[in-house]
């Protein structure tokens, strides 16, 4: 690919030999681009951005000033081995944000998904896997090996923990530490993560059939005040619901993780 004649580069900016830049970026004032970032059509870097080691960053997306993207692990046991960064299509990235690559015991690459909005300052670590239309508040922070699925909200100043899932739909309020699974469109809030409820808001919004808002509120007072644990009630409610949300909620607690589940109260 190469550097792009279309691409407009500041003067002021380092680009190293060995990147590539395609049609229509713009790369702004004092920005930093390593030898192995591929910037694919209309990325736009504003001024003061780093973008390093083996990273890619998918057309149309946006990433404001100060933000570090691809640097190393913060990782211990990282110990220089080859891995990545690979970032979606049409993403806005803050200022502030840091964005990890991977490790090689957590798969060797980072990767986030299309349309996400990361606010200022938040961070994702190596080995994270973030869907699409995900929306990471400022200053939050998602730890390495974590699986944030589809249209998830995590609200400002939280932290989530290593090796949790957030199934899709799922929002986490802010000032939330979040240390276990969260099921899809589950409603996570509290100062030690509690699962609430479920994101009504969220599902409606996206024009959820009433059907299946009304299954999904039935499945969820069943996985509180069922008989049985956590696991069986999940087994239970396959076998009786034929909502797709609720087999989702299903495949979800029943896949593999290593961590336990937030429980509702």
């Amino acid at each position: 690919m190469g550097i792009s004649e279309t691409a407009q580069i500041h003067a002021s900016a380092v680009i190293e030999e060995g990147a590539r830049i395609a049609e229509g970026c713009v790369v702004g004032p004092f920005c930093v681009v390593g030898p192995n970032v591929v910037l694919h059509k209309g990325v736009v870097l504003k001024s003061h951005v780093v973008v390093t080691g083996n990273t890619e960053i998918g057309a149309e997306t946006e990433v404001f000033s100060f933000s570090v993207i691809g640097e190393v692990p913060q990782d211990l046991k990282f110990d220089g081995e080859a891995s990545k960064l690979i970032i979606g299509e049409r993403n806005r990235i803050r200022e502030h944000v840091t964005m990890n690559s991977g490790t090689e015991g957590g798969g060797g690459v980072t990767r986030v998904g299309d349309d996400g909005l990361f606010m200022a300052g938040c961070h994702i670590a190596h080995d994270a896997q973030i869907g699409d239309r995900v929306i990471v508040v400022n200053s939050a922070a998602v730890a390495g090996h974590c699986i944030i699925e589809d249209d998830v909200i995590i609200g400002g100043l939280c932290g989530i923990h290593q090796w949790v899932r957030i199934g899709r739909g799922a929002i986490i309020g802010a000032v939330t530490m979040v240390t276990n699974d969260v099921i899809p469109y589950g409603l996570v809030q509290g100062p030690r993560g509690e699962l609430d409820g479920l994101n009504l808001v969220g599902l409606k919004r996206r024009g959820v059939a009433r059907a299946d808002i009304t299954a999904l509120r039935a499945a969820f007072q069943m996985l509180a005040q069922g008989e049985g644990a956590f696991l069986e009630r999940a087994r239970r409610l396959g076998d009786e619901s034929d909502s797709n949300y609720v087999q989702e909620i299903v495949a979800f607690a029943l896949g593999e993780t290593d961590r336990s589940f937030l429980t509702p109260r």
